[in-house]
This record gives structure tokens, sequence and C-alpha cells, in this order.
């Protein structure tokens, strides 16, 4: 019998104070045509009410797939878990989900992507949580602010702290969820689920589970069904022992804005000259240094920003393939993507499941992150996930918590200040206007990053901005590298406003960086010559 059922059917299905877990990263994977459904269905007849919905990585975006948005009705949702949430520019009106959150109209928590799957993975199990370390002296801790967005979470902890074996721990609660929504390539009839078509995998299989083994349904939204007994047995991710409900969608998204790229899903591998290389400017000067930091043979996280571009300064200096990339969505290998495709790679060695790449990230079995930065303070502690002034600009913590957690290596990327404008002029930096808005500050809106911490744990943290590179120490923040053509003290020190140490053998950044073919004038000079 075939498990096909209409968006409306399935959506009349999910009764009041239901916990829905729903797989998706932004528009990646996201079950939307089913989430519209449920969304249409309070619409016109006031149920379900007071969900409660969990979400690893953010479920929509702001660029056409609404995902969480549909259900951020009064009303149909109480309670929202996520690892991270749609996000946007600052000129944009902010997703509903933000402002009924803002408005304290629902409890909203934001916690690890990591930490959720595995919260999942307890319930599924039928074990009573989750004892961790990821999180400890950040926001995350129930001594700061316990994953609570807002006082109608505040009032609800979902986190504590215990003793166990003689050590500290957080403990997270499993959690049962009644409905899992899932997203496919294909179903067959018996509901089995391949995903060639898809970017990732995701928490497909861990969602599935947890809804499956706690009584609950699991709802699949795919782009075609195919007769039962014709999908190759390897192929399937999600057996249809686990699936109650297929839902098709012939038109869904592969990812944000990008209705289907064959090179996402691993069908095709392009050519390394059709990726676009960065231009010259700042930006690439950053990346191209934080590149230096890279040893062949690494395993390299990245996270979105600067670093992005760090793949194509490898490409472009002739190093691609020297480091594998691998990413939270679940790629490894290949050239990370940009832009409405980030969290996508081209030309992947493999696509591992979401949970299991967290497992990886949280224990550090990589080499080293690279990431971007919101604020750090005096201490190399770092604000990543929550921006007041304009808090739909940052999508969260998503799975940053869980990577730096015992990362070895961590390279944070990005500029000293708001607002500044540049210019390089023969090799100098050039600050035409400085900022307005200090980033290295006297105290972080939120910790996402501990840096005594990491020093309590011989972690090893560089931070890359434009005009200095600076580097954790026990003592505090230190510069260790200023570029070249910047004064020290008025364009670096008095522009903090944490206080700064300075190393005794601070150096200029090499002059090969701020030149557009990457070549130090002397270099060009011997070619020349």
């Amino acid at each position: 019998m075939s498990k096909t059922k209409s968006a409306a059917d399935v959506a009349a299905l999910i009764g009041d104070n239901a916990i829905v877990a729903v797989n998706s990263s932004s528009g990646l994977c996201c079950p939307d045509a089913v989430l519209a459904a449920i969304g249409e269905r309070f619409r016109a007849e006031g149920a379900p009410r007071n969900i409660t919905t969990i979400h690893p990585i953010a479920a929509g975006d702001m660029f056409g797939t609404r995902g969480v948005d549909h259900l951020a009705q009064p009303g149909l949702i109480s309670r929202i878990i996520g690892g991270s949430y749609p996000s946007g520019p600052s000129s944009a009106e902010p997703p509903l989900i933000r402002q009924m959150l803002g408005r304290n109209e629902i409890a909203a928590y934001n916690v690890p992507s990591g930490i959720i799957f595995d919260i999942l993975r307890e319930g599924a199990a039928m074990r009573p949580g989750v004892l961790t370390k990821v999180g400890l002296d950040t926001f995350v801790d129930p001594a700061q602010e316990g994953c609570a967005m807002n006082e109608a979470a505040r009032e609800t902890p979902l986190v504590s702290k215990v003793e166990f074996q003689g050590e500290e721990w957080l403990y997270f609660p499993a959690i049962r969820p009644d409905v899992a929504i899932i997203r496919a390539s294909t179903a067959d009839e018996r509901g089995n689920l391949t995903f060639e078509n898809e970017g990732a995998y995701l928490g497909a299989m861990e969602l599935a589970l947890a809804a499956h083994n706690s009584g609950g349904i699991v709802i699949a939204q795919v782009r075609q069904v195919a007769q039962a007994g014709t999908l190759r047995p390897h192929d399937v991710r999600v057996p249809g022992i686990l699936v109650d409900y297929v839902v098709e969608a012939p038109n869904q998204l592969q990812t944000t804005a990008t209705p289907y790229d064959p090179a996402i899903s691993g069908e095709v591998f392009r050519p390394l000259d059709s990726f676009a290389l960065p231009p010259f400017d700042v930006a690439k000067v950053m990346a191209r240094r934080v590149a230096r930091e890279l040893r062949p043979g690494w395993a390299v996280n990245i996270g979105f920003g600067i670093s992005a571009n760090v793949p194509r300064i490898l490409l472009e200096e002739g190093r691609h393939g020297e480091v594998t990339w691998v990413i939270e969505q679940g790629a490894v290998g290949g050239i990370p993507l940009l832009d409405f495709k980030f969290g996508c790679s081209s030309n992947a060695e493999a696509f591992v499941a979401s949970p299991h790449q967290f497992t990886y990230f949280q224990a550090g079995g990589f080499d080293v992150s690279l990431l971007s930065f919101l604020q750090i303070d005096r201490n190399g502690s770092v604000n990543v996930s929550k921006l007041s002034a304009r808090p739909h600009v940052t999508a969260g913590s998503g799975g940053f918590v869980d990577i730096t957690s015992r990362a070895r290596r961590i390279v944070f990327s990005g500029y000293f200040n708001a607002g500044a404008k540049f210019d390089i002029v023969d090799g100098r930096l050039v600050i035409e206007r400085e900022g307005k808005i200090a980033k290295i500050v006297d105290e972080l809106e939120q910790v996402s990053f501990s840096g005594p911490r990491a020093v309590a744990q011989g972690q090893e943290v560089l931070y890359v901005t434009e005009r200095c590179v600076m580097q954790l120490t026990p003592d505090g923040l230190m510069v260790t590298e200023i570029a070249p053509g910047i004064d020290l003290q008025t364009q670096i020190l008095d522009q903090a406003q944490a206080s700064l140490l300075v190393s005794p053998t601070l150096r200029v950044m090499d002059a090969a960086l701020f030149q557009p073919d990457g070549k130090s004038p002397s270099h060009a000079a011997r070619v020349a010559a």
C-alpha cells in the first residue's frame, strides 16, 4: 500500500501540544510544503495549538523558503528549540518567528546543533538525557543564559549543571518527539527514502528514529515517488519501516534560492576553473592570511564569513587538495560553496550525516576550525550568536559551540571594528574612515566561545583582522602582527575598548598579502630582473 498523502492530509494528523522535530538547514532539505500546510490548517481551523518545534539547524531562510515562519502564528506554536534561526540582512523585515520571540510570545531556546541531535538520539534510545561539557562557560551554561533567548524561556530552563564522577557537566533531558518532518529526494511506495538530489542528509535518520521509537509519526517530503522495490538498498538512507507518510512535492527547492544544481548533490563534478575567485580587496587579504595557518593533510572545518573564501584562496594559489574541508551539514572534501549555497559543497568526497559530523567536532577530531566573530573581549572570548540591535542578522550559534568546545586550533577572522572604509595603496593598508562600532570590547553581549576555558584546555587560538593579527595567551589578547601602513597606537590600541597586549616581537604582516598577485614587491622585482 502506498504511503503517499497530500500535505493537507498529514497536517491534519498533528495534534495539540505536539512536539515536532524538523530536519532542515535553512533552505537545504527544508520540508517547506509540509510546514506550509500546517500553517494553512491553523489559519483555517485554529489547530493544532501550542506545539513545540525542534530544529537542530535553521528551518527556512529569508530568501524564499519560509520554513518555520509558516508556523509563526500566535496560538499555533508555544515553544521553539533551535540550533539556529532564519537570518538575513539588517535592512530586511525580521522573520515572523524572530518577531514572536522578541515579543516574548513563545519560549525560544538557542541550543547548539550537535547537542540537539544528541538530545533526540537519547530520546530515541529511551535514555534519560545528555551529559556534555559542550557549552560550559558560554551562554549555554545555566550560570549565564542557559540557552534561553527570552524571558518566556528563562521561566522553563532546558539545561542544568550537575556533578558526575567528580566533574562538572551540563545535563539536557532527552526529548521524545511526537512528529518528525524530514525531506528526501525519492520515496518508494513503501516509504524507503533516498537522497540522490540533496546536498546533505542532515539528521533525517536520527529524527525519524526519535519520533518512531517514541510512538510518534514520521512524515517525509520528497520530490518523487517510485515503485516499491526499485530503489537500490545501499542508496536508502531511511528505511520505510520508520516512515509513516510521504508527501510528494515535485517543485521543492534543493537549497536556498536554488531549484536544482547537480554539483551540490555530487551528481556532477565541476571543473576547478569554474569556481569564481574572490576579487582583490581587504577581505581577500584576511582570507590569505588565514590560509597561511593551514598545513598539508589537515582536516579543516570552515564557517561563514571571511573564512568561507579560504578554499578559493588555496585554489588560486595552486594548493587545492592540500587540506580536506569538513562542514557541519555533512560534506567532506570538495569546495564549500558561498552565499545562498553555503552549507553545501561541490566535488565532495563524502556526505556524512550531521549527527556523526558533530560527534567528530565535539571531540576535536579535526585539525583546525576557521570561523568568524561579532565581538571579542580582552580574554579572547568571542560572541558570534547575539546582536540585540539587529537580532536577525545572526542565525544564532548553530554548530559553533560544538565545534569550538574542544577544537585543537581555531582561527577567527573579521573586521577590527564595524563600519570602517579601507583601501590598499602600494601594498599598504589605508583606513579612509574609521568604524564607529568597536568589536574588541570590554564585555561581550553573549559568550559563544570562552577564551579562559580555551587557555585552560591548551587550545591554540588566533584572531585575524584587516589591520592586525592577535593571539590568545594566558594573560589575554596579544597583538602579534600589524598590517603595513597601520599605526599601532592610533589605529589598533586606541580603537579597541578592551586593553590589548603587544608582543615584544611584533612584526609586520607579509607584504605579499597586500599585493594583487599575492607576491611580495621584492619577489616581483627579482622576476623582472
